[in-house]
């Protein structure tokens, strides 16, 4: 077997299914941005040590390559799994469940904190322009709508994670300064 060194000099890759496309496409761009947000949380489960936490980080991973095979299939190519229904419900789970330790947000802060919590922070970050470019494909190609509101959710569950961390570390959250 040859090996694929090499194919994409030229600015094209290939979609699940064959379809070439230019590597600035929407399409590679929104499964690009689901390959850095993945790669995010693999960061942040490297430094956390709590199991609860790595358990829902792992089933996240699972489900943003689900996400990401849909994203880099080509019309013809229907046969990659789907983020169900189930799964944004679970996510939803985990945000009251992380939030029942959490006070009451009164104010902005500020995305900062632990090393931990501002790794969620910039997770969450990712996760929103992601978000945004899954947004955009969704008006070039129909796509699954449970991939939206699930990037959308997990976002939101960031930002409760690095709330709770912070909790958890002692850290206080610092709320935003308007002046």
């Amino acid at each position: 077997m040859k090996p694929n060194i090499g194919q994409g000099d030229k600015g094209t890759t290939s979609l699940f299914g064959g379809t070439k496309v230019d590597k600035d496409n929407l399409q590679v761009e929104s499964y690009g941005n689901i390959d850095e947000l993945n790669s995010n949380v693999g960061l942040i489960r490297s430094f956390n040590e709590n199991k609860e936490i790595d358990s829902v980080l792992e089933t996240i991973q699972n489900n943003l390559f689900t996400i990401g095979s849909q994203l880099a299939s080509s019309n013809e190519n229907s046969h990659t799994p789907k983020i169900k229904i189930e799964d944004i419900k679970l996510l939803e789970e985990d945000i009251l469940e992380f939030e029942k330790e959490l006070p009451e947000l009164k104010n902005f802060i500020l995305p900062t904190g632990t090393k931990l919590a501002s790794m969620f922070h910039v997770a969450r970050a990712v996760c929103r322009r992601t978000e945004r470019s899954i947004v955009s494909l969704s008006k070039q190609k129909q796509l699954d709508e449970n991939c939206v509101a699930y990037v959308n959710r997990l976002s939101d569950l960031f930002f409760t994670l690095s709330r709770y961390v912070n909790k958890k570390e002692g850290k206080e959250e610092k709320e935003w300064n308007s002046k």
